[in-house]
């Protein structure tokens, strides 16, 4: 990547897409590990359903509201099914966010909503 954009941005902006071709555009935390990275969302989330049909997306180090503070650049996900991966991204987002991602597991566990995550990673743009 030759600008590391992503480097001290607190989140990232990924662009999934619809089967029509329509964009949706969603801010999410993320953290990176081994050239890649680790987001969460629920698994029913919109989002989630666009990836399980194609792994396109585009991705933009953004603010919290979701404007970019960055150039787009195209990438692909894929939903994480391997449970030693999926603890690898947990533990680069618990390191990332520390006691945000702690109390987050928290109030999911809670409410009973930990084991309705999915894990996604991301390719980091070249």
């Amino acid at each position: 990547m030759p600008e590391t954009s992503f480097e001290n941005a607190q989140y990232l902006n990924i662009a999934t897409f619809r089967k029509t071709g329509a964009r949706v555009e969603t801010p999410v935390w993320f953290a990176a590990d081994n050239g890649v990275f680790y987001i969460f969302s629920n698994r029913d989330a919109g989002k989630v359903k666009r990836l399980r049909n194609s792994s396109r997306c585009a991705i933009a180090p953004c603010t919290m509201i979701g404007k970019p503070t960055g150039p787009w650049q195209d990438s692909e996900a894929f939903i994480i099914a391997d449970i030693a991966e999926i603890k690898a991204a947990h533990a680069a987002l618990k390191k990332k966010y520390g006691w945000q991602m702690t109390m987050l597991d928290t109030g999911a566990r809670l409410g009973r909503r930990i084991n309705q995550r999915t894990f996604i990673r991301i390719q980091q743009p070249k």
